[in-house]
């Protein structure tokens, strides 16, 4: 399979924060489309095509806010839009289906899309499209709350788990939220699920080839208000990594 990487990524990926480590984001950055746009969209429409229960899961009743999201998405990046066909930023040519909004929503951008509702104190992940898992599987997230996502995430404690829950509460209408994360990895598919029960392969940071980062956002849909934790997974290898950000 063809490796598909970045040249570049517009953040300090090898800088640290403590967690949550958010910090606001301008609207206009939030479906950036990089120079690995054309390939990633490849790999989106093949896996939406051929492994379909694995990337995508939406309950029906969070249809409203999906549909909302793919509007709120053809806004912002396809603004010239009209009708019920749209020529993709690679000039692919892509078929809208709003009774399909997250398999429209994953042949049209980069980013994967998590929709999270409030359900008495927390929010629920009641839909999403994920083509692109870092370790982890959609199945075993899917319609849990916000601490059951990160039960396998040694650093998300309860505390940690509160003041996320605060963010979800807090994030406004027009004001999206972001962070990154990064880590070394040996393999640079893009699609690598894996199960809560199985142990992630140690890595040696100093030998990887790879670097994994996601720039994560969150924002907050007005007329649903359903909160969106979007994913913009970026993969570069490790001597592009440095010779962008290693003197700064």
């Amino acid at each position: 399979m063809t490796t598909i990487l970045q040249t570049q990524i517009p953040y300090n990926p090898l800088s640290s924060k403590a967690l949550p480590g958010i910090q606001p984001l301008a609207p206009q950055d939030w479906l950036l489309p990089d120079d690995a746009f054309s390939a990633q969209m490849k790999e989106r429409d093949r896996l939406l095509a051929h492994h379909r229960d694995q990337v995508l899961m939406l309950d029906e009743q969070a249809m409203p806010a999906a549909q909302e999201l793919l509007h709120l998405v053809l806004e912002h990046l396809y603004p010239q839009h009209r009708g019920d066909q749209l020529q993709r930023l690679d000039e692919s040519g892509i078929e809208l289906d709003w009774e399909d909004p997250l398999g429209t929503l994953g042949r049209i951008t980069q980013q994967d899309f998590c929709i999270l509702e409030k359900q008495g104190d927390e929010h629920v992940m009641t839909g999403a499209v994920l083509c692109f898992p870092a370790s982890w599987t959609l199945s075993e997230k899917y319609l849990k709350p916000l601490i059951g996502i990160h039960q396998t995430v040694a650093e998300y404690d309860v505390g940690i788990g509160k003041r996320v829950q605060r963010l979800f509460d807090g994030v406004q209408v027009g004001r999206p939220l972001w962070r990154f994360n990064s880590l070394w990895y040996h393999d640079p598919s893009l699609f690598q699920p894996r199960s809560q029960h199985q142990p992630r392969d140690k890595v040696d940071e100093a030998e990887a080839g790879y670097m994994r980062s996601e720039k994560q956002m969150i924002l907050r849909l007005p007329e649903s208000r359903a909160v969106v934790f979007c994913i913009h997974t970026h993969v570069l290898t490790r001597a592009n990594v440095f010779a962008q950000w290693a003197k700064q």
